[in-house]
């Protein structure tokens, strides 16, 4: 079974935990049945493959987010890289032909699931359904039964509700007997409703709707079929080099909301869609994670990343989060409010596989150049990919340590003292022989995570 699992998104609802560079599916705060602390993108992984071992998985993502699945996942996990960001249809139709490229056949069924749900063993169960389902359509979606009427998601409406009766009980006891605990009887789709609000999907759970759970199944043929349809490439290579220039478009309204031969598998489990602190906070097993002291509080949550401590008295039904990216106090009703206030926050503080490393000053210059001055820990043995930026130069400090620096494939060994100077387009990668403390300041128009390439990751082809 090939299964493609989609890590997108910044994950800004969940600021200033999660943000550009550390999106939600990365944060270590669940716990596994052993009581060890493990993130969403792993949490998937693991049941995946106690499900079905032999299942093929390919992470489709962003550049900026290949180190953390390298470090979440291991080295051996394979990734579909997008140049930039395109939305689920170019991601999926780009992943399909990566796949395709490696060999897999056209006929293969393919499963396209969201990276971070938070469910059980029996929601993975269900892909072998959609499996089985692929070759009777051009494609199976997986519907969640709905436990309250949501406003944030997507309803699938089932033919066979819809044309069951226009008495609303007699389609609600049609609707109980075709979609029961775990049915795996696949249902014609009749419409897709975006985001109603409450009123309208208290009627359509009445009616037997169902959340569109954002999982799909269908024929690496098809996908490809469509991708030359509507993004004019069908080839890995003319998706990949034409990536920045296809149009931004969603699956669900580019492919779904269009398609004839569409049918929904029901899903009655444990699902939730971790997006905002007050479900987050619902998941997790500890009401204080870091430095905190509590006094006459219910139902408050806080993390702290800091080295400071946290006291709060009296405060209920909130989440308090502290790290060097900022901090939120927010009652947990109204925290999804929080997407909107940091959309242009930058991303103070990261953990990467090789080391970590803080934003210590950004300004904005009269002469339109911009400087971002960081500092940078690499572990000893680890390294920083290869790489060049298109929009800024890059002056590195060694304040301590030693290591091997290459700079247009010319190697040197550098130590505490050296300064190097890293021009605009030059490829230049590290690695440390002891710990590595570097001040890096970047200097250009455009100083964000997306400008740039990795030419390699292997230090060895390097």
């Amino acid at each position: 079974m090939h299964i493609i699992l989609l890590s997108g998104g910044s994950g800004s609802r969940l600021w200033p935990l999660s943000n550009e560079v550390r999106s939600k599916q990365f944060l270590k705060i669940l716990k596994n049945e052993n009581g060890i602390k493990e993130s969403m993108v792993q949490r998937v992984y693991r049941m995946i493959k106690e499900v079905d071992s032999g299942a093929n998985i390919t992470i489709a993502t962003s550049e900026n987010q290949v180190p953390q699945i390298r470090e979440a996942l291991g080295n051996k996990v394979d990734i579909s890289i997008e140049p930039c960001r395109r939305d689920t249809f170019p991601a999926i139709a780009l992943s399909v032909a990566y796949l395709v490229k490696k060999g897999v056949s056209m006929d293969e069924p393919v499963i396209i699931s969201p990276v971070d749900p938070y469910v059980d063993k029996d929601y993975f169960k269900m892909f072998k359904t959609l499996n089985d389902n692929v070759s009777n359509v051009n494609i199976t979606l997986m519907g969640i039964k709905p436990t309250y009427p949501s406003e944030k998601y997507g309803y699938i409406i089932p033919y066979d509700i819809v044309e069951a009766s226009t008495d609303i009980v007699g389609a609600v006891s049609h609707a109980s007997s075709i979609v029961g605990a775990n049915a795996c009887e696949a249902l014609k789709v009749s419409k897709f409703i975006e985001k109603p609000n409450e009123s309208k999907a208290k009627e359509l759970i009445l009616k037997g709707a169902l959340w569109n759970s954002g999982v799909y199944a269908f024929k690496l043929s098809y996908i490809l079929k469509k991708s030359k349809e509507l993004l004019g490439f069908d080839s890995y290579d003319d998706l990949f080099n034409n990536y920045e220039k296809l149009k931004k478009i969603s699956i669900d309204y580019a492919v779904a909301e269009n398609e004839k031969s569409i049918q929904v598998v029901s899903y009655n489990g444990k699902w939730k869609d971790l997006g905002t602190w007050n479900t987050v906070t619902e998941a997790m097993t500890e009401n204080i994670n870091g430095e905190a002291n509590v006094l006459e509080c219910s139902n408050t949550h806080i993390i702290n990343e800091l080295s400071i401590p946290i006291v709060s008295i009296g405060i209920n039904n909130a989440v308090i989060v502290a790290t060097p990216d900022g901090i939120l106090v927010s009652d947990k009703n109204e925290s999804q409010k929080i997407k909107e206030l940091v959309k242009d926050a930058r991303p103070m503080y990261e953990k990467r596989s090789w080391g970590e490393y803080k934003v210590l000053d950004y300004k904005v210059h009269p002469n339109k150049k911009n400087s971002l001055t960081k500092e940078l820990i690499v572990k000893p043995g680890e390294h920083i990919s290869y790489q060049t930026h298109n929009h800024r130069m890059e002056i590195w400090t060694v304040v301590d340590g030693e290591g091997v620096f290459i700079l247009d494939d010319v190697i040197k060994k550098v130590q505490y003292g050296d300064v190097l100077v890293i021009k605009e387009k030059s490829k230049h990668g590290i690695k440390a022989s002891s710990e590595l403390h570097i001040i890096e300041v970047q200097v250009g128009d455009e100083l964000t995570e997306d400008d740039i390439e990795r030419i390699d990751y292997d230090w060895e082809k390097v």
